[in-house]
């Protein structure tokens, strides 16, 4: 069946219609997404220069850099033009195209915090046998397929989206396209759409953060049972700290946006939890690992001490 599509173009409704906010919002958010730029930048620059940190842990923090910056870009922008715009409208194929880069994007670091989680659990449990494990073909064939999987999965949700009869009305209540809103303004069934959303991207969510508690629960039970000494002990804990902390920060509310039934009151909720998880989480993933993390902190003074 060919789409039936009439829409041409959906406007995009933002945060608020109060004019005295408008400038208030533009500076806050924009100062978050400069945050986001510069820390993940730099951090995805000393990864590549300093080949103290060419190692599958910092591979993979550099593909997550590299991952929330094009994350926060593919709405902040947009959204941040429409404050100012009178307009606000973006073309049909613009909000599919924005649609599937959220979602590949999302997914692709859900799953690469699993990897990650992985690679801890390989790093503390089989130090020995760690380098054997943690090979660089194996380290780029898991990145090469989570970013495969991201890609498919948002590949499916632009080609069911786009197959839609969007013939009403074209005011998307949010600051991006996403499926859920873009659901309520379809003239047509939606409860293909509405299973592949629950099932397929609750798998993508959830699945991943199984693995994640799997791995943190074997690398607990393998410290306490295996290891005497308190401070080895602080010392590995910390190490997996700031990654369990980005795990928190992104899978709360994803998995409250995406697993919980679609009603007129979580609607109206969605775009203030879709603020936390694609413009605060990624500004603050930087801080998180340079905060907690010697090598990363080391390896920016020596980029620093060598610029000036």
């Amino acid at each position: 069946m060919l789409s039936q599509t009439l829409v041409t173009e959906f406007l995009l409704l933002g945060l608020t219609d109060i004019q005295e906010l408008k400038p208030f919002l533009f500076v806050v958010l924009l100062t978050i997404y400069l945050v986001n730029v510069a820390g993940n930048g730099a951090i995805l620059m000393i990864v590549i220069s300093d080949s103290r940190l060419h190692s599958p842990m910092y591979f993979f923090l550099g593909n997550m850099s590299c991952l929330d910056i094009c994350y926060s870009t593919v709405t902040l922008p947009k959204m941040l033009e429409n404050f100012f715009s009178t307009h606000k409208a973006i073309s049909f194929i613009g909000c599919i195209s924005q649609l599937h880069f959220f979602h590949f994007l999302g997914s692709t670091e859900s799953l690469l915090l699993a990897v990650m989680a992985f690679d801890r659990f390989v790093a503390i449990c089989k130090p020995l046998h760690y380098t054997v494990i943690m090979n660089p073909l194996l380290c780029t064939q898991m990145a090469v397929t989570i970013w495969a999987i991201g890609f498919f999965h948002a590949l499916l949700h632009s080609i069911m989206t786009s197959r839609l009869n969007f013939c009403g009305p074209n005011h998307i209540h949010h600051f991006f396209c996403d499926v859920k809103p873009l659901l309520e303004l379809v003239c047509g069934d939606t409860e293909l759409n509405q299973r592949l959303l629950n099932t397929v991207t609750g798998t993508i969510a959830t699945g991943p953060f199984l693995m994640t508690l799997l791995s943190y629960f074997y690398i607990i039970t393998y410290l306490f049972l295996k290891t005497q000494s308190c401070s080895m002990l602080h010392r590995a804990l910390s190490t997996c700290a700031s990654h369990f902390m980005v795990v928190v920060l992104l899978y709360a509310p994803v998995i409250f946006t995406y697993i919980h039934p679609t009603s007129r009151s979580s609607v109206d909720m969605d775009w203030l939890i879709a603020i936390i998880y694609t413009v605060v989480t990624p500004a603050l993933n930087p801080l998180i690992y340079t905060l907690r993390n010697k090598e990363v902190k080391g390896a920016l003074n020596r980029a620093i001490r060598r610029r000036f």
